[in-house]
Parts: structure tokens; C-alpha cells; sequence
């Protein structure tokens, strides 16, 4: 489940992405601690929402990679 309070997170970068996740990764272990079920909850749902769209854009990059026309670009003759 996606956190519902977080907007349009499209414009971020891969690297600005994997920044977030690392930042909350860090606060979700520290709210573990804290015993809070809720605010867990928060967390992991933004958690979610960022890692959703890292993949995404991972994805969106494998499928221009791969599209690559190689033949054109190396020639073994």
C-alpha cells in the first residue's frame, strides 16, 4: 500500500530515490524501537511508495538499455 500524502514523486532521480529510501530505511528501524504501530505503519507505506517507484524507474531504464540496436555499433568483419 502507497502512502496516500506523499504527491507526485515522478521528477525525482534514481539517485535522489535511493537517497529517500536509505533516509527512511534509517527511521523506519528507529520507530521499530520506539514501539510505535502506527507511525511504523507511516513509515513502511512511504517506505513502500518510494521503493515502487525506484523499481519503476529501474524498469523504465533496463527497457531503454535493452532496445540498444548493438549491430550498428560493432562490427566483427
Amino acid at each position: 500500500m502507497e502512502h496516500p500524502l506523499i504527491g507526485n514523486i515522478s521528477d525525482l532521480s534514481i539517485n535522489q530515490l535511493q537517497e529517500k529510501i536509505t533516509e527512511l530505511t534509517k527511521k523506519l528501524s528507529f520507530v521499530y524501537n520506539s514501539g510505535n504501530a502506527n507511525l511504523t505503519a507511516q513509515v513502511r507505506m512511504a517506505l513502500e511508495t518510494y521503493t515502487n517507484k525506484y523499481y519503476e524507474k529501474l524498469n523504465e531504464l533496463a527497457e531503454k538499455e535493452s532496445k540498444v540496436d548493438f549491430s550498428k555499433k560493432i562490427n566483427i568483419s
